[in-house]
């Protein structure tokens, strides 16, 4: 992990498309401004790992549904 101390109103910049903006810092809290082609999502971490829960989810309801038309199918030829 690369670590960078910025203070208010400076940036960083990651690649050539996205910065980072220290927008104030009060107490504990930062305020930072992201900068990005839209293209590119951005989100909080915690939404994040929310939308991989559901993606993991549907993709394993997915391949349920898969096995059992592969079984189906299987059974099927084996009738013929």
């Amino acid at each position: 992990m690369l670590v960078l101390t910025r203070k208010s109103n400076q940036s960083i910049m990651i690649g050539d498309d996205i910065e980072v903006s220290v927008l104030s810092i009060m107490g504990e809290k930062v305020r930072i401004g992201i900068q990005a082609p839209r293209d590119i999502p951005v989100f909080r971490k915690e939404v994040y790992l929310e939308i991989q829960q559901e993606r993991a989810a549907e993709a394993a309801a997915k391949g349920g549904v898969r096995a059992e038309v592969d079984a189906a199918l299987a059974n099927l030829k084996n009738s013929v």
